[in-house]
């Protein structure tokens, strides 16, 4: 009769899990709703992100993305942005932005030295050896080649054909003609002219742009790969550490040490702390790694590269500190485990080992999560850090500005690493309730101190509307889910075989009510609704008649690279190209021939109509 306890606990906590879900998904996307409705003006509102326009022989991407929609949204187009391959460009920005600090920080020596001794360098690694120089007048020089490199390579993207890509941002008159561009298929064939809701401009990942949109499909499937072996081979480094993590583990590769870890006190830090301690330190660079296999994905805003690093972060975290934590034994010996046992046996292996993990959960929960909230607190790491870069890297002011940057919060780990302890809770909390108040006692530091930091010390780097939430609320399903699974498994063997069948309902109920809520309320974190576009555009033009929407919008989503070359002296492509657009409208030819003429004026065809007086610009 006593395992009756444990299967009441699953339901009562699986029904409290699922309200408080409903719950808050319900406020969260009513938040989400108010927030657009009420925010001001923003670029992204009237932008779609148009990729794989087809090629085509007679017209530029420019010209073919204008003729498009020129066509299809006659009455909406507005202006657009094709998307050029600058990486490159990019690339010399940021080595002439380096030299230019060098050249700050000796110029600054310079002057304190009272203008009386010159700097001399050598230009060998690190300044170790190699050819003695000026410094002022080697930096100057580099600068001036840098600029000269810099000024050939901005021609090359603006005129080489090869360097404009078959996507460009395209802008309408309104909120409701850019929600019912992203959100419907343009052509026949489901392949070209997709479109998607443009980032806003400071959540646009450049660097991605530049990839062919055909490859993704490649990449994505070679990081899946990947992700696989980097997550189930991590398995045998993380248990043969922990494996020594232990009395009988040191003193077999260490026997000299036997005498010391004999002792009381180091014998209780060697099985309390150690473990934990050497499990965090083999995390410490996957995020980092992560985070560069989601860039190599092609994602092309911030907000979808953290989410898919948030991602993989919690499948790493599930297999390799839950699952690899709870199933004992060397990571050989786990691997052959996993592959010879019958799929239905597997719960039952992780069930049965499951209330053995307590301790060491709890000590994890105490290393890992207090311990991290109070570094978290006292910002260690970015302290570390200051001081390292202040010491070695720091040469000007501005050096100094950077860092001492606190950054943003970073949802690709935070997030996480917070779901494991849903996870542990959820798993824990009809099995082995002794570990709930640890986790309590972490949930609340976590709140009190993640309030104070997003609020008072990170900087927000873009705005994404609550978009992490439907992958928040879809993890705590999972977890619901997995300990309903192990419970089943565990009561399997503990001779309850007329118990556990009660239990089999639970996961399709709980699947059920993810269903729901997929479909009641995540269409608010997909889909823009037509019907608040529309309030909000009547809203606006009932406030501001005379807007000109098409000055705001017009170098909304230029290249940073080309904005910031705008002020130089050292190019002929400033005013012409760079955002400084005239008001009048840019006429651009038509120069094949279409089932459908475009309304627009055309140079050559000379014919015109009133309709439509706007178009886009290359850039």
């Amino acid at each position: 009769m006593r395992f009756w306890a444990h299967i009441v606990m699953a339901y009562a906590f699986t029904i409290w899990t699922c309200y408080v879900l409903m719950k808050e998904y319900e406020t969260i996307a009513n938040m989400r709703l108010q927030f657009v409705a009420s925010e001001a003006r923003r670029p992204d509102q009237f932008t779609v992100l148009v990729r794989n326009v087809p090629p085509d022989a007679d017209e530029t991407v420019s010209e073919l993305v204008e003729h498009f929609f020129l066509v299809n949204h006659p009455d909406h187009y507005l202006t657009h942005q094709v998307v050029c391959n600058a990486n490159k460009l990019a690339d010399l920005v940021e080595k002439k932005k380096k030299l230019q600090n060098w050249l700050d920080y000796y110029q600054l020596k310079y002057s304190r030295n009272n203008n009386t001794q010159r700097i001399m360098v050598k230009l060998g690694f690190l300044g170790l050896w190699g050819q003695r120089v000026d410094a002022i007048d080697h930096y100057i020089a580099e600068i001036d080649k840098t600029s000269k490199e810099i000024a050939k390579e901005r021609q090359e993207v603006v005129n080489d054909p090869k360097s404009i890509m078959p996507a460009a941002f395209v802008s309408f008159k309104t909120r409701w003609a850019a929600a019912v561009c992203a959100q419907t298929q343009q052509t026949r064939n489901p392949t070209q002219w997709l479109t998607e809701w443009a980032p806003e401009p400071r959540d646009v990942y450049w660097p991605n742009l530049a990839i062919p949109y055909v490859s993704l499909t490649v990449r994505r499937l070679l990081m899946h790969v990947a992700f696989f072996f980097l997550t189930f081979f991590f398995i045998m480094p993380i248990a043969f550490v922990q494996s020594l993590a232990t009395i009988e583990g040191i003193v077999k590769v260490a026997p000299f040490l036997k005498a010391i870890v004999e002792d009381d006190f180091m014998k209780s830090v060697i099985q309390g702390f150690l473990p934990g301690i050497a499990l965090k330190l083999f995390l410490i660079f996957l995020p980092s790694i992560l985070m560069i296999m989601a860039k190599f994905e092609g994602f092309t805003s911030i907000s979808s590269l953290e989410r898919r690093s948030a991602f993989r972060y919690y499948i790493f975290n599930f297999v390799n500190v839950f699952l690899a934590s709870v199933i004992t034994g060397a990571a050989f010996e786990q691997l052959s485990a996993f592959l010879n046992q019958s799929p239905n046996q597997i719960p039952k292996t992780i069930g049965v080992a499951i209330p053995m993990k307590a301790t060491f959960f709890i000590t994890y929960i105490m290393v890992d999560g207090w311990a991290g909230v109070a570094g978290e607190i006292l910002m260690l790491k970015p302290l570390i850090m200051f001081h390292l870069k202040n010491t070695f890297l720091v040469k000007t002011e501005k050096d100094r500005e950077e860092a001492m940057d606190p950054g943003s919060i970073g949802f690709n780990t935070g997030e996480p690493r917070i779901q494991l302890y849903f996870l542990l809770g959820l798993v824990y909390a009809p099995v082995t309730p002794m570990l709930l108040p640890f986790i309590l006692i972490f949930f609340a530091l976590a709140y009190i101190v993640y309030r104070h930091q997003i609020i008072n010390v990170y900087n927000q780097e873009y705005e994404s509307a609550a978009a992490f939430w439907p992958d928040v609320h879809g993890r705590v399903i999972a977890a619901l889910i997995i300990s309903q699974v192990l419970l089943m498994g565990l009561l399997g063997t503990k001779h309850a075989a007329l118990a556990a069948p009660f239990l089999v309902a639970l996961p399709v109920l709980t699947i059920g009510f993810h269903r729901f809520c997929k479909g009641r309320y995540e269409p608010a974190f997909v889909r823009y609704p037509l019907q608040e576009a529309k309030m909000k555009d009547t809203l606006e033009t009932a406030r501001e008649p005379n807007l000109n929407l098409k000055g705001y919008l017009q170098s909304a989503y230029i290249h940073p690279v080309f904005k910031e070359g705008a002020d130089e002296d050292d190019d002929d492509y400033g005013d012409d190209k760079l955002g400084k657009f005239e008001d009048e409208a840019i006429i651009v030819p038509t120069k094949r021939q279409s089932r459908r003429n475009t309304p627009a004026p055309s140079r050559i065809s000379g014919e015109s109509s009133p309709s439509l007086p706007f178009s886009g610009k290359e850039v």
